[in-house]
């Protein structure tokens, strides 16, 4: 259904590591040369055992409102093919009626729908906040322990980076280091499908212009 809320989505257009990263102190930059990692922050932050764990439970806490909105689409459509099916048999007065009917329940899925994404889309930003902050925590002190200067966010919309060594690439360590600090286990494997949706990865950096 076009209008219900996503929570994928919910989660992929609320992140942000600005807010994280924005109240921690800098590092002062070590002497010696610079040495510089990439990471995919929100989609590591997502990855970890406990923001897979954290993201399930927030989806199954709206699947019930979901699914009432669902059958409210659902009783829109049938609604409007039956109108459009009887229409020339229906007297003014009663397709007038009908029509007024299908309006106040559009405008109230609108309204539904729109206080859920409200309300789970707040709900998702706490949430990734707080774990980002704890996962920034982890990677600032990996960085420092593995002599790095500079870790920047290929997660990012519009970041800088048009080639990155996948050896550079930091975000499987740092998820598998949080895992480790947390101490939260790995999330049961779940049916194909019914998996909860990866969060969305950067798109592949445009070549260089020659």
């Amino acid at each position: 259904m076009k209008r219900t809320l996503a929570i994928a989505t919910l989660l992929a257009s609320g992140l942000a590591l600005g807010a994280a990263a924005q109240t921690q102190p800098a590092a002062a930059a070590p002497a010696g040369p610079t040495k510089i990692a990439v990471i995919a922050f929100q989609v590591a932050v997502a990855q970890t055992n406990e923001g897979q764990r954290n993201f399930a439970d927030l989806k199954k806490k709206y699947e019930p409102k979901e699914s009432q909105l669902k059958a409210l689409n659902d009783e829109i459509e049938s609604l409007t093919k039956q109108l459009q099916a009887q229409g020339a048999t229906l007297s003014d007065g009663d397709r007038a009626a009908k029509a007024k009917t299908i309006d106040e329940k559009k405008k109230r899925l609108e309204r539904d729908a729109e206080d859920l994404r409200n309300e789970g889309g707040q709900e998702a930003q706490e949430m990734y906040n707080t774990l980002a902050s704890k996962v920034y925590d982890v990677l600032s002190a990996y960085a420092q322990q593995q002599g790095y200067t500079l870790v920047l966010d290929v997660s990012q919309q519009q970041n800088p980076i048009l080639f990155a060594l996948p050896s550079t690439d930091i975000s499987k360590p740092i998820v598998e280091a949080y895992n480790l600090k947390s101490g939260v286990p790995a999330p049961p494997a779940q049916p194909a499908a019914a998996a909860v949706p990866a969060a969305p990865k950067p798109a592949a950096p445009k070549p260089a212009a020659h």
